[in-house]
């Protein structure tokens, strides 16, 4: 029976959603019981994952990065991303 990956289009995925298929798809290639074909096709989706996953990390990163703290330490709100 052909193994194949998840339907759902990788760039409508959420961070925990691609991150979760992302270890599927690299467990199913570390048992190596995937024909040859299968397996080319579970890289392509993994590499699509791991891109998603980055991307999405990027942008949480780049959020937090844009909070500004207040004399007291607390956060008053965000700056621009641009430094602007």
């Amino acid at each position: 029976m052909p193994q194949t990956p998840d339907d759902t289009p990788v760039a409508e995925m959420s961070f925990e959603a691609a991150m979760a298929e992302l270890e599927q798809v690299v467990a199913k290639l570390e048992r190596g019981d995937v024909a040859l074909d299968a397996s080319i096709t579970l890289y392509e989706r993994g590499a699509e994952l791991k891109k998603r996953c980055e991307a999405k990390l990027k942008e949480a990163e780049e959020k937090v990065a844009a909070i500004t703290l207040g004399p007291d330490g607390a956060p008053t709100g965000t700056a621009p991303l641009d430094g602007a």
